[in-house]
């Protein structure tokens, strides 16, 4: 029996590569995003890819920004297939803002889409899972999550939140079944920020996708992307001196 997984965000980016890869494997694939034509177009291609022979692709118009829609349009969204295993907690949206310097609008949507989003998604997605009696969420967090970086004060504190409330969701819904994997990518090449080629380390959205779905598959509790080198990196985070910022940024 195929496996199903629902992705949030898969209009572009990360999202949009980790549906193109989930339906290579041959899961079927619940996409929802914002731009109706780009998921239109999504899934004809998903359709197409070898290994994606017989697969269901279903689609959904959603904007996370709108809180209290992301329920019922998820519902709706698990109810086009016969069961749903994973659940992708994806949307997310980035912008450099500087404290002080009249960007508050900026930093609340920020906050409203990568924290609150985030946490409406999860929701809907245990809801779901607590009655089918079992499910996998998985929540695309970043490594920005454990260190403070100027100019993303905002983006930091949506993804150190999100982070913390997947760690409490986890511990909660053990009993339910409901398992959870924290993904945390370093730079990856998106439309999420421009100018992506100046930061090491740099790998491609396509890259990410396959590190990414290995995680999911294994039932990691965290997956750092690429693993190489921010796995070895990780415990340095959240200590880098104030004043080398300005040379790695």
């Amino acid at each position: 029996m195929k496996k199903t997984v629902v992705i949030t965000g898969a209009s572009s980016g990360i999202g949009r590569a980790l549906a193109l890869e989930f339906a290579s494997r041959g899961y079927n694939v619940g996409i929802a995003a914002r731009r109706l034509e780009k998921l239109q177009a999504l899934q004809q291609e998903m359709s197409a890819l070898p290994g994606a022979s017989g697969i269901q692709v279903a689609l959904a118009c959603l904007d996370v920004k709108d809180t209290f829609s992301v329920e019922p349009a998820l519902q709706q969204l698990f109810a086009e297939f016969d069961r749903v295993d994973v659940v992708v907690v994806n949307a997310g949206v980035n912008q450099l803002t500087r404290v002080g310097k009249g960007q508050l609008a900026e930093e609340v949507s920020l906050i409203q889409t990568n924290l609150v989003g985030a946490v409406a998604t999860v929701n809907a997605a245990a809801q779901y899972f607590k009655t089918q009696g079992g499910g996998h969420v998985v929540g695309i967090s970043s490594l920005a999550s454990l260190s403070a970086i100027p100019t993303q004060a905002a983006y930091c504190a949506t993804k150190a939140g999100f982070s913390m409330y997947m760690d409490a969701a986890a511990i909660e819904l053990k009993k339910h079944k409901v398992r959870f994997t924290k993904i945390l990518p370093g730079f990856v090449k998106t439309d999420i920020v421009e100018n992506m080629d100046q930061y090491p380390f740099l790998i491609s959205a396509e890259q990410a996708a396959k590190e990414i779905v290995g995680h999911v598959e294994k039932g990691s509790k965290e997956g750092v992307v690429p693993a190489f080198p921010w796995r070895i990196m990780k415990p340095l985070m959240g200590k880098i001196p104030d004043g080398l910022w300005k040379y790695l940024m």
